[in-house]
């Protein structure tokens, strides 16, 4: 699943934020400060508790923090504020950091390292003060302190801390109540008293107050605010409203399903996508619930609440089945001995056929078309399956879930009348006895062969030489995720890897952030991926704000890859997973390989607690890209390469070859551009802006991936090179001699004939010339400086025809042509 996450969160879980109702009256400014008592030493030691009810507030954290947080951005209203490492201060987590509450405490220095904010409003240029709060916050890269990307790309916390932050749209992200702890250099500084007729803090209207030298804890929530202290203050985190876990538990069935259906009427977020009429729904599930009250039969009620929920096409959508356990084990104990799978042809044939089965006993071989089950067409069958796997976003994906389910059966059902057709045979129909074998469903689960003890990312270099990367999660131990991430993508620039395939195809997503950071490791700049829009409780309508775009950003240059890259996917590639998958779609990053187009579940979830202790999983998050368009749900990222579902494959992949993974392997081999014809040739750079790139552009050898030694050189041939580009890339073509003295050297030159041939044309006219000297020798080269690469592929010859037996004062060298042939492939 993808969390939630803003951009000025401090946490990687589905969130929303504390809500403005009740924010402080305004106030009046008073003309000149309050005076404060000044009563106590101030305080040296925070302690407080964090309460969370969120049930993934700890999903995937390995280094969970409680900080001392510089409020420099709210301050400023710098939604791109990245908290200085210098002023983060690191508390202690003083209990179960698993278990809620938990507790912290945290040290204060004597001087603190954090910005300081002048927030008088008085025109003078004074000292100011340092403000801050206490917030939780995960650590995911590098030190213990947190870097821009920990800090979700900027901002201040809006959640977990101990300010209270609205999300109504008309005050978004602004502070309305909680604790601050601010540091005055001297006695001399002011603060806020309160928060003015605007009711926002740090605006020109608040009334001010002097501060005392020191720490202090600020109170927002008094009025006036009020000053604490005391050397040991306590201050609690808050965990906002809508944050918190909406718990229907308690209610009644019928209480519980109206409040559940007004939260999915509110907060839902593709009820005008998908079309779907609460109203009508709750007129057709109600009665369900009110009979399974009145029997108080919480059996009855829990499949109630299934067939509810499976009534809505949302793979995120999902309850906890524990009370149905015996039902899914009833409904799916019995099969047939063979599993199905339909080709891209429209034929529905068994890929699996259980040694000793009933099919096989009936004589059935693999590949056989089957044709109906009980005298009903197969396709009409498949088509009235309801899998216990539902709901599903994605059409295509619930077809395939359909047909594994359709050959699952009670053991009571005792037989089933299959009519199939063999490899090459007629038709025939068999009773095929209903058994206890969980073989055929286990091997048509999109799982099949995955290990338990898989770590959510896994690397190796293939026999090929390309690198390979599974990524099973990125709900597992963000910590653990990142660092063999990284560890995978040195390896891979420090041994010069050709290609890299990002194998996702068992992923079923967790924390967007996350996924779209990593995705960042294979750009160079900074790209906006999209945005989300969430019910607005003030508002009563779905709000986006432009400032929480979500945005890839990329790692230290030496751990970004720049080659060639295939991204695997499948039907349980889900939601993070379809979010990293896209990433690596933007400017053509990444060739999307597989049968299959990703489950479709395109936005961000939370959870609610139902009756019998039920806990029940909405979509409230509607993601969009970043031109604002529904890009996932529904649909999916959608294969580029689409590897065949014929017959042919599918024995392959029966016999254990991987023929998806073969695809890529293609693909990577091949680099980005290739077979495109580019619009023209690139740009010849004129003589002044050749020479000046002489200095710093590097040669078409050093982008190459061939790497030839003297020996190679210096004999009539040709040596190929493979050179791939970004169409920006400024680049020096050139040929060139040396020879011991300068005699030779000319005498040299009037035996050679050069010919530079670029995209067809012959371009040797246009070659600029430079004399120096590399060591002792004495040396000439012919050469273009090349930039504004058309994409595709390119091809760049060049020809040194040796009219006849030279010596450069050191060898003899043959007469003869001595080419380099270049393709150089330019990334869309």
């Amino acid at each position: 699943m993808k969390l939630r996450l803003f951009q000025v969160i401090a946490i990687l879980v589905a969130l929303s934020l504390a809500l403005a109702a009740c924010a402080p009256k305004s106030r009046t400014a008073t003309p000149a400060a309050t005076e404060v008592p000044t009563q106590g030493s101030g305080p040296k030691i925070i302690t407080g508790n964090v309460t969370y009810t969120n049930t993934f507030f700890t999903e995937g954290v390995a280094e969970p923090e409680v900080i001392l947080e510089d409020q420099g951005g709210f301050v400023t209203r710098n939604r791109k504020f990245v908290i200085p490492v210098q002023s983060q201060v690191i508390g202690e987590i003083t209990s179960d950091f698993y278990k809620s509450p938990f507790t912290y405490s945290l040290s204060l220095p004597a001087e603190p390292n954090g910005t300081l904010n002048d927030v008088n409003h008085d025109g003078k240029k004074d000292t100011g003060v340092m403000i801050f709060a206490i917030a939780y916050w995960t650590n995911t890269w590098g030190d213990p302190y947190l870097e821009r990307r920990d800090q979700g790309g900027g901002g201040w916390s809006s959640a977990y801390a101990s300010t209270k932050v609205s999300d109504n749209r008309d005050s978004y992200l602004e502070v309305y109540g909680g604790k601050y702890l601010v540091y005055a250099p001297d006695d001399k500084q002011q603060f806020p008293s309160g928060f003015g007729a605007d009711k926002k803090l740090f605006t020109e209207d608040d009334p001010i107050m002097g501060i005392p030298a020191g720490w202090s804890v600020v109170d927002l929530d008094q009025t006036p605010f009020a000053i604490n202290r005391s050397e040991k203050p306590a201050i609690d985190l808050y965990e906002p409203e809508s944050a918190a876990l909406d718990d229907f538990s308690k209610l009644s069935y019928t209480d519980a399903f109206d409040k559940m259906v007004e939260k999915f009427k509110k907060e839902y977020a593709w009820t005008e996508l998908k079309k779907i009429d609460w109203d009508a729904k709750a007129k057709e599930f109600r009665p369900r619930f009110e009979e399974a009250l009145k029997n108080n039969d919480k059996h009855a009620y829990a499949l109630a609440l299934r067939d509810f929920l499976w009534s809505i096409p949302d793979t995120h959508v999902g309850f906890d089945q524990s009370l149905l356990r015996d039902d899914f084990t009833t409904d799916t104990a019995g099969g047939l001995g063979f599993a199905m799978r339909e080709t891209d042809d429209g034929k529905i044939i068994a890929n699996f056929v259980l040694s000793g089965g009933s099919a096989d006993q009936a004589g059935m071989k693999w590949g056989a078309e089957i044709l109906s089950l009980d005298g009903k067409p197969i396709s009409d069958v498949i088509d009235a399956t309801v899998p216990w796997s539902s709901p599903f976003s994605n059409p295509i994906n619930k077809r395939l879930q359909q047909l594994r389910y359709a050959t699952r059966f009670k053991m009571d059902k005792g037989q089933v009348e299959v009519k199939f057709k063999n490899p090459g045979g007629g038709e025939q129909t068999a009773k095929l006895a209903v058994t206890n074998e969980r073989d055929s469903f286990n091997f048509s689960s999109f799982y099949a062969g995955q290990p338990p003890t898989s770590l959510p990312v896994e690397f190796n270099v293939l026999p090929n030489g390309f690198g390979y990367i599974k990524v099973n999660s990125f709900l597992d131990n963000d910590v653990l995720s990142i660092q063999v991430w990284e560890r995978a993508i040195k390896y891979f620039n420090d041994n010069q890897v050709p290609g890299v395939i990002l194998d996702m195809r068992n992923n079923g997503g967790g924390s967007g952030w996350l996924a779209d950071q990593m995705a960042a490791y294979f750009f160079d700049k900074e790209i906006v991926v999209g945005n989300t829009a969430y019910y607005n409780k003030g508002s009563g309508e779905f709000y986006m704000d432009p400032g929480d775009q979500a945005s890839m950003i990329p790692p230290p240059a030496n751990l970004q890859y720049s080659g060639p890259v295939a991204v695997i996917v499948g039907p349980a590639c889900a939601s993070a997973c379809e979010f990293f998958s896209y990433d690596m779609t933007i400017n053509g990053r990444a060739t999307i390989v597989g049968q299959y187009p990703t489950e479709g579940a395109g936005g961000s979830v939370e959870d609610f607690m139902m009756p019998e202790n039920i806990q029940v999983q909405l979509t409230i998050g509607r993601a969009v890209d970043a031109q604002g368009n529904v890009h996932l749900e529904g649909k999916g990222v959608v294969p580029t390469i689409k590897v065949p579902v014929t017959a042919e494959t599918l024995l392959k992949q029966a016999n254990g070859e991987d023929v998806v993974l073969e695809a890529a392997e293609k693909v990577v081999s091949q680099p980005l551009g290739a077979g495109l014809t580019p619009s023209g040739p690139p740009k010849i750079a004129d003589a002044a802006a050749a020479k000046s790139a002489l200095s710093s552009a590097p040669y078409l050898e050093d982008k190459a991936r061939e790497k030839y030694n003297a020996a190679d050189f210096s004999k009539p041939g040709t040596l190929a090179y493979t050179v791939s580009l970004a169409q920006s890339d400024q680049v020096i073509w050139t040929s060139g001699w040396c020879a011991t003295t300068k005699d030779i050297l000319e005498s040299n030159f009037k035996a050679f004939k050069f010919k530079f041939v670029l995209d067809g044309q012959d371009v040797s006219s246009q070659a600029q010339t430079v004399d120096g000297k590399s060591g002792s020798q004495e040396c000439r080269s012919l050469y273009y400086v090349l930039t504004d690469w058309p994409a595709g592929e390119h091809r760049l010859t060049t020809t040194v025809t040796y009219t006849s037996k030279i010596n450069d004062g050191t060898a003899d060298y043959a007469p003869g042509d001595y080419s380099l042939d270049y393709s150089v492939y330019v990334k869309p």
